[in-house]
């Protein structure tokens, strides 16, 4: 008797468990969608700037703009790493970490000076835990990054990069590419690489002549700030998407593994129960035939 009352103490435990993955599956699918249309919202704006950038741009801007520097060997690079506030994700946040290690190593063994910033408590957390220095720090953007969010990140690393303080800024973040596809993704957003470039020749071409008003110095001027950001919104919106993909999938797993456990839970009470019913029958059977004897 006591294995079946432990049976169905164990049952009832794994049916709120299973209560709890479902709302917490159906909670992520919400925010889901939200994220998403923000992550598809992002994309027309960042192609536009794109497009400028493109169009406008010509090779002796380089030198008059610190964002266009090219850097042959980074010799003091900023490497800024997002992931999330919260766990219960599968192995989304620690892909992340592998990936920023990683890039770490890869840093400190050509050389280069490394200072990490981190975005997301689980990150934040891990770098803690090993010893690793911080630079900065964030845990209020959580999973509704917004512009303002992303200029207060990347304002500071711009100033310091016009400065000649940093030859490179890298993100490390995870790329939505669909629900169930958010591989950690590393991205160099300084010094700005023109879209369109390929081997230092602009792969587009003008259709026409025209005129510029402003010219076109002032209008890049004003663009690289602006897409430089919008590097980084995409990549705090993205990650946001994608955690919540994470955690979407992560509990749907929970969710079905647990219904397994409660069936296997449930046939193993039901055969202790019957062997239980059955030895009671015999031990029955078994007192009445001795009271004949």
């Amino acid at each position: 008797m006591a294995k079946a009352r432990e049976l169905r103490r164990r049952i009832r435990s794994v049916e709120k468990t299973r209560q709890i993955t479902k709302t917490m599956e159906m909670v992520a699918t919400s925010k889901l969608k939200r994220a998403q249309d923000r992550v598809v919202a992002a994309r027309p704006y960042a192609a536009a700037l794109a497009d400028a950038i493109a169009d406008l741009f010509q090779p002796e801007l380089s030198q008059q703009f610190p964002l266009l520097r090219p850097v042959a060997q980074p010799r003091r690079v900023a490497l800024v790493v997002i992931t999330s506030n919260r766990g219960l994700c599968g192995g989304f946040n620690a892909n992340l970490i592998r990936m920023g290690r990683q890039r770490l190593a890869e840093l400190a063994g050509d050389g280069v000076e490394v200072e990490l910033h981190a975005i997301g408590r689980k990150g934040i957390g891990y770098f803690r835990y090993v010893g690793q220095a911080l630079a900065s720090q964030r845990q209020d953007i959580g999973d509704r990054p917004t512009p303002a969010h992303a200029v207060d990140v990347v304002e500071p690393l711009m100033a310091r990069f016009e400065r000649d303080e940093l030859d490179a800024v890298e993100v490390v973040f995870a790329k939505f590419n669909s629900p169930v596809s958010t591989p950690p993704t590393l991205l160099r957003i300084l010094p700005i690489v023109p879209p369109g470039r390929q081997d230092g020749m602009t792969a587009r071409r003008h259709a026409a002549n025209y005129l510029l008003r402003p010219s076109a110095e002032e209008l890049v001027g004003a663009i690289l700030p602006l897409y430089v950001h919008n590097q980084m919104y995409r990549a705090l919106v993205e990650t946001a998407a994608a955690e919540q993909g994470a955690r979407r999938t992560a509990m749907k797993n929970a969710t079905d593994s647990a219904g397994d456990m409660i069936d296997w839970l449930r046939r193993t009470y039901n055969r202790a129960r019957q062997a239980q019913i059955t030895q009671e029958i015999a031990e029955i059977v078994g007192g009445s035939e001795a009271l004949k004897g």
